[in-house]
């Protein structure tokens, strides 16, 4: 199992230009495997991680997530493109649908039909990502294009996929999906076979499973989950994220969270790899000083 890590977890997710490229470039230096850049309210993740790429060499790259609502499906294309190029082909694209409290009650447009929006989105990014003419008209675009950015390679697009319906679309045309607030028991029994088995009935390659999971690497555990119960509410009440935690039968997202020590963690670890999970993106949470570092440290020798 590759295992990566969230960036600016210690800033909750702002921070300048200077400080993620050094984050990056520190996490290469561990030995991590790749860093993830979430698209929310700061700094522009594509633009940035095409930053990191010229100051990095080893580490992939991508975007978890980028959401597909505000941007059209071409913009977005070229943007990768020129990310790709960037890194030499060591950039991954994640992409999703965000939550109508963002894309609708935010920015103003609508969060409509997100499983039709995202098929079609893929059906005219995709090609475009190839180098292919996209030739779509479609209900919601109608795109007539091709693109052509030199020295970029294919893109692997991983989609945020929780339901089983954005799984099976994640299988069929994607290369594989990104998860947050999804614990063990529901990638055992629903996000592997259901992506696994689309992607099988498409009779297309085995698919990219990338787990986001919270993790912190303490001796102090009561203390960890308590700040970690703080922290992390929020995500109980955005629907999407309830509705993972009901069905993985836990209370509180922070019950989600991988706490413990080495050998605790390791085996945590390997419970993920055992289901099927490809990739693993830790959000090392900073709860006490130097857990952040200190829990990279530790991810890097399970690399």
């Amino acid at each position: 199992m590759n295992i990566g890590f969230m960036c600016a977890m210690t800033s909750n997710g702002v921070a300048p230009i200077e400080d993620l490229i050094g984050e990056i470039r520190a996490g290469e230096a561990l030995g991590l495997h790749q860093a993830w850049l979430a698209q929310v309210f700061s700094t522009d993740a594509i633009t940035l991680l095409a930053l990191a790429a010229r100051e990095t060499t080893t580490i992939r790259l991508g975007t978890a997530v980028t959401p597909s609502f505000p941007r059209h499906p071409a913009s977005l294309a070229i943007q990768a493109l020129t990310t790709s190029a960037a890194a030499a082909g060591r950039f991954d694209l994640g992409i999703g649908v965000s939550h109508k409290v963002v894309i609708e009650d935010m920015f103003g447009i609508a969060h409509e039909r997100p499983v039709a929006h995202m098929r079609e989105y893929l059906r005219v990014l995709l090609p475009l990502l190839r180098g292919e003419v996209c030739g779509h008209d479609g209900e919601l675009y109608r795109v007539h294009a091709r693109l052509n950015v030199p020295a970029a390679s294919p893109i692997p697009v991983l989609l945020a996929a929780l339901n089983p319906r954005m799984l099976r679309i994640a299988g069929t045309l994607a290369d594989g999906t990104t998860t947050w607030m999804t614990g063990l028991r529901t990638l055992e029994s629903l996000t592997v076979p259901v992506i696994n088995e689309a992607a099988r009935t498409a009779d297309r390659p085995a698919p990219r499973i990338v787990a986001g999971v919270p993790i912190v690497l303490t001796r102090n555990v009561d203390a960890a989950r308590e700040k970690l119960a703080r922290r992390m509410a929020v995500y109980g009440h955005i629907p999407a994220y309830a509705g993972m935690l009901e069905r993985e039968g836990v209370n509180h997202p922070a019950d989600l969270a991988l706490v413990g020590d080495e050998a605790g963690l390791r085996a945590e670890l390997g419970r993920l790899g055992a289901v099927g999970v490809t990739d693993c993106n830790a959000f090392c949470m900073p709860v006490e000083d130097d857990a952040v570092e200190r829990t990279k440290a530790f991810l890097a020798s399970a690399c």
